[in-house]
């Protein structure tokens, strides 16, 4: 069971929403659509299910062209940001809801309603209606009716988006579960790179309507194709200075450099961008080789157990993720120091040239 995008685009009234993309999802896996607002992947998602016809290629389920056949003939269940039950149904009629509507019999659609309630923690809930549910429960709800299909393709739009931490916290935990119940093929769209590694799977990173990567989630985080991926899969975005080689040494501005080791030491002469995730910068420990950057401190952001500090360094703006709540007074010069073990370097056109040593030992 496979799904594959073939050249697939999408422009609406001039505009492209999606570039040309060639994608091929496989039975029993979960891959997440990961990307900032408006990147692509609800539109990306639409042509996936047929609810939107693409400009150019071609959907292909399990080597048969399915592009212009209606979603209701195909496998496919898909559950939104905005939960969608039916107020005046029991939890057991709206999750029966989608057989009632495919002509299933009585007898079958009791087992799978039970089948789905159970998986999703709600048969003690059946005869409830929706808005009796706290906000996970009913979300749950949602989930069952699109498992309740039986569908090959199951694609989640941000679901979890609209919950509490404590509800979200508590569905990415069982999400993974029934995604191995199901043994379907999961499309997950999130914005957010933590939900990305927490559900594992395979990961394809958009930006403004292409997939700049796709491959097994910790892979892409750990080894970003370029720096567009890099900035896409880091929470806050990934920092970046322009550096310079020169014979054996990376030169960070007049007074910085590290040596040039490893696969840096291959590196032609000439200038190339650094970029480096906002967990790395410290401002207390660091290794004894780490590089120190003298900064202005702009802004603090503290969220209880961790301090998020905004930074310029030189004009540009950096921002560092550091453990603990530290009193710092904003406007004032701020030491800071990297460990040259997690330093990324990229050429001018942004493409990977040699990933940070700290992931290819990971």
């Amino acid at each position: 069971m496979t799904l594959e995008l073939r050249g697939v685009s999408k422009t609406v009234s001039g505009q492209t929403h999606i570039h040309p993309t060639d994608l091929t999802l496989r039975k029993g896996t979960m891959n997440v659509l990961l990307g900032p607002t408006s990147s692509g992947k609800t539109s990306l998602m639409r042509l996936m299910a047929g609810l939107d016809l693409p400009n150019t290629g071609s959907v292909i389920w399990n080597g048969e062209d399915v592009t212009g056949m209606r979603v209701q003939d195909r496998r496919v269940a898909m559950v939104y940001q905005q939960f969608i039950n039916y107020p005046s149904m029991s939890v057991y009629e709206n999750i029966a809801s989608p057989l009632r509507l495919m002509g299933v019999d009585r007898g079958e659609i009791d087992r799978r309603v039970r089948a789905s309630a159970e998986m999703m923690q709600l048969t003690p809930m059946l005869d409830r209606k929706p808005l009796e549910l706290s906000g996970g429960q009913q979300q749950r709800c949602a989930l069952a009716r699109a498992l309740v299909k039986e569908a090959g393709l199951v694609l989640l739009d941000e679901p979890l988006a609209n919950l509490d931490y404590k509800l979200r916290e508590e569905l990415r935990a069982e999400i993974p579960r029934i995604f191995e119940a199901s043994g379907a093929i999961f499309v997950y769209a999130t914005t957010e790179p933590e939900e990305a590694l927490l559900l594992g799977g395979n990961t394809a990173t958009l930006w403004e309507g292409r997939v700049t990567q796709f491959g097994l989630t910790p892979d892409v985080y750990r080894q970003p194709a370029d720096a567009t991926t890099a900035r896409v899969f880091s929470d806050p975005p990934m920092n970046f200075l322009q550096v310079v080689k020169t014979g054996d040494r990376l030169m960070f501005g007049e007074r910085q450099s590290i040596p040039a080791t490893g696969g840096l030491r291959s590196l032609q002469d000439g200038v190339y961008m650094t970029g480096f995730r906002p967990n790395h910068l410290e401002i207390r420990a660091h290794a004894p080789d780490a590089i120190r950057f003298e900064t202005r401190l702009t802004v603090t952001e503290l969220t209880g157990s961790e301090t998020f500090v905004h930074l310029d360094h030189a004009g540009e703006s950096w921002v560092g993720l550091v453990h603990g709540v530290h009193d710092l007074k904003p406007g004032t010069p701020l030491e800071v120091w990297l460990d040259p073990r997690h330093v990324y370097v990229f050429d001018r056109d942004g493409a990977l040239v040699a990933p940070a040593a700290y992931a290819m030992s990971a």
